[in-house]
């Protein structure tokens, strides 16, 4: 899982100011580094899903997600907003945190959800919450992202 993160898709300050724009801004991220065959139809596939129901999880995070054919390679877009994103959260808050997930739609059901549930377990730790919002540039949350792989790694 470790390669799923990399410095080239941490965007300290995204400039989005609704949920459609951050997706948007952050898919651009996964065009720029040949992850998509096609980034218009990546982003038609998170918009179907994000009408299924809110990516937004809580704490000021959202997680969006798509499982899509045109996906080439899993990766996760990381995404943060001093400002904060409306994102129609059911606490209330505006997200700070945002992790674009892309999954071949062909390693979908087993590798989705084991990101999902990493991540999950994870975003639940106040402390981890609050590195990723305090991180000075990409290697900090690379380094916080390993960390997270490896213990990940050790309780399976």
């Amino acid at each position: 899982m470790k390669r799923l993160f990399r410095s080239e898709l941490i965007e300290l300050n995204v400039q989005a100011e609704s949920r459609e724009d951050a997706i948007t801004e952050l898919t651009q991220f996964l065009g720029d580094e040949n992850y998509l065959h096609s980034q218009n139809k990546f982003l038609e596939d998170v918009f179907d899903r994000e009408e299924l129901g809110n990516t937004a999880v809580g704490f000021g995070v959202a997680i969006p997600h798509g499982k899509s054919t045109e996906v080439k390679e899993s990766a996760i877009v990381f995404g943060r907003s001093d400002s904060g994103i409306d994102w129609d959260s059911f606490d209330g808050n505006l997200v700070h945190t945002i992790f674009l997930l892309a999954v071949p739609e062909e390693k979908a059901s087993d590798e989705h959800l084991k990101i999902l549930a990493m991540l999950s377990r994870s975003l639940m730790d106040e402390d981890f919450r609050a590195q990723l919002s305090t991180a000075k540039d990409k290697e900090e949350i690379l380094s916080i992202f390993e960390k997270l792989v490896q213990e990940n790694e050790t309780q399976s």
